[in-house]
């Protein structure tokens, strides 16, 4: 463990959910669709923890990745039992941008999208607020007036997006961002001074 050195640009890549067994494996929230590749070991990262925390200030370093049930779970060097694992729960895990990496084409770090307008048939109808990952797709969380509307990532939702330009362009299915039109209102019941139809009976 060593002390943090500042970055000047730092990219967001997980969170320490839960303790995981008895030898200091953590549960990871991923920020990153690229897991495998960041967490490999030896890889180290700045931890976002509370100042009162023993960690704050300090970088760790991965010592075994693995998935458990479909279950991102590390292993961090220094780390080597649930009490250790503890008391990183919560804790944020930040990278040092790779500024000479190469671009990849429809990839962009969240910092990138986090600002954009969000624009539908030549109009911004919000901006992006932050993005959720998940195991089966991306969100865009779109801040619209007081509304936050979940946006899947993909590229029949979302075709197209210009971080130079400040936008990302959305074709959303109907009622994604507005309330659908009300269905037709059933028949009207027949006026008052209008008999009912009625079932003959015989004695």
């Amino acid at each position: 463990m060593t002390e943090a050195k500042p970055a000047k640009n730092q990219l967001r890549v997980g969170r320490l959910v839960k303790a995981h067994g008895l030898k200091g494996a953590l549960k990871l929230e991923l920020y990153t669709d690229d897991p495998d590749g960041r967490f490999t070991p030896g890889a180290t990262f700045t931890l976002q923890v509370p100042e009162q925390s023993e960690w704050h200030g300090k970088t760790i370093t991965v010592r075994e990745f693995r998935w458990m049930n479909a279950q991102a779970v590390v292993f961090f060097e220094g780390v080597d039992d649930r009490n250790a694992a503890d008391t990183l729960v919560r804790a944020i895990l930040w990278i040092d941008e790779d500024e000479d990496a190469p671009a990849e084409d429809d990839a962009w770090y969240d910092h990138q999208l986090i600002g954009l307008d969000v624009v539908r048939d030549g109009a911004v109808v919000g901006t992006v607020a932050r993005v959720d990952h998940f195991p089966a797709q991306d969100l865009l969380i779109v801040a619209s007036g007081e509304n936050e509307i979940l946006v899947p990532f993909v590229s029949a939702i979302v075709p197209e997006v210009d971080i130079a330009g400040g936008r990302v362009v959305v074709t959303p299915p109907p009622g994604l961002f507005e309330e659908l039109a009300d269905e037709p209102a059933p028949a009207e019941a027949p006026a008052a001074d209008e008999p009912a139809e009625t079932s003959e009976t015989t004695d």
